[in-house]
């Protein structure tokens, strides 16, 4: 199992892996720039060689930077889908500038307009992002999401549909979120709710194409729709089922990130070895 965690690039971009080291991950998730701001300063060839050298040297991988928090590729609104889309596009020249494996999305909202059109819009927005480059060893995952508004993905389904739109242009993937599928209403903090979870997602995304599971508890209530992560062990989801998830035979090798809370320092190490113990130990828990 190669688990890891949302590192910070405070100060320096190679910062993110030297962090990622000292916590003893073995992969590791950061933002490229600014997750806040529809601008972002371009790394110089200087400092992606030292991120690179970083990442190299510690033996750190796969490399997954999560794009900004503002993108919506999904809008209604032309010109909030215009940011979005010269956004991605500076996510993608940066992620390959740096090397990364993976950038991961959320696919966007729909407001102002209905679900089916902003899966349709969302497909067009990556092709547009992408127009003229070539994303040679860097993967688009698609996230699902918890169903909060009008936000798309909330569905195994819609994710489906959004990868197999885009793969015809661009190589994707997808991301899947455990407190997002908990709130979304996946009952996998059950034995036989996991079993069915992972049926489905096979059925539809593919097991194949699922290539960085986030790893977080869940702060609301199985089907609420809320997106607020938790410590893992100490949420609705909780200890027993994420040793399920952990050992599952058809995810364990899937590399695991935490998108958790920092409440305390050393709370980041805390959860990996939270989640390294899980993965050892033998539980039972409901049906």
């Amino acid at each position: 199992m190669r688990v890891g965690v949302h590192t910070s690039i405070a100060g320096a971009l190679e910062n993110a892996a030297h962090h990622a080291k000292k916590i003893g991950c073995d992969t590791f998730q950061m933002f490229s720039g600014n997750p806040r701001g529809w601008r972002s300063k371009d790394p110089s060839p200087e400092d992606c060689e030292r991120f690179k050298d970083a990442r190299g040297r510690h033996a750190l991988g796969p490399v997954v930077i999560h794009d900004n928090y503002l993108i919506n590729l999904a809008s209604a609104d032309a010109a909030i889908r215009q940011k979005s889309i010269a956004a991605f596009r500076g996510e993608l020249l940066r992620a390959l500038a740096l090397g990364a494996d993976f950038l991961v999305t959320h696919p966007g909202a729909a407001k102002g307009g209905t679900a089916s059109a902003a899966v349709l819009t969302c497909v067009e927005s990556l092709c547009r992002s992408a127009d003229g480059m070539r994303l040679t060893g860097l993967t688009i995952l698609i996230e699902n999401t918890a169903g909060q508004g009008t936000v798309i993905g909330r569905t195994f389904e819609e994710v489906a549909e959004i990868i197999q739109g885009a793969s015809r242009h661009l190589p994707m993937g997808a991301c899947i979120d455990t407190a997002h599928s908990f709130a979304a209403g996946y009952p996998i903090h059950r034995v036989r709710g996991l079993t069915e979870t992972i049926k489905k997602l096979e059925a539809t995304v593919g097991l194949k194409n699922v290539r960085v599971i986030h790893s977080n508890d869940s702060k609301t209530a199985f089907g609420s729709h809320a997106d607020r992560h938790e410590h893992i062990g100490r949420g609705h989801i909780g200890a027993e089922a994420f040793g399920r998830i952990v050992r599952h035979p058809r995810l364990r090798g899937i590399p695991f990130i935490c998108e958790t809370p920092i409440d305390r320092p050393g709370d980041d190490r805390r959860n990996i070895g939270t989640m390294r113990r899980l993965a050892g130990g033998v539980t039972r828990g409901k049906r």
